[in-house]
């Protein structure tokens, strides 16, 4: 399996692949529950290896490390899973 943050960077560089329309689901541990969102929500800071920033709906920047990250989608495709194990089991009922 490819890791995630050689596939954000596919779709951020890659013009072909990037031509998509990508959504990551990601672990929310206040929501209990994946969250779905745009990758044009997603921001990256330069250096930061670890994490991207988020705006959630109140205006406020979320910090996601990438090892939240559990689904990647394109045009509305899953190409890219993390493996569950060790996922509850009430976030994996959520996807």
């Amino acid at each position: 399996m490819v890791p995630v943050h050689q596939l954000l960077n596919r779709i951020r560089w890659d013009e072909e692949f990037g031509a998509g329309c990508f959504e990551i689901g990601y672990e929310d541990h206040a929501a209990e529950r994946i969250i779905r969102i745009p990758f044009t929500k997603i921001h990256f800071e330069a250096g930061d290896r670890f994490s991207f920033r988020l705006e959630d709906n109140a205006g406020n920047m979320l910090v996601i490390p990438f090892h939240r990250i559990r689904q990647v989608f394109r045009d509305g495709v899953l190409i890219w899973n993390r493996r569950n194990d060790g996922l509850p089991d009430r976030l994996r009922r959520s996807q």
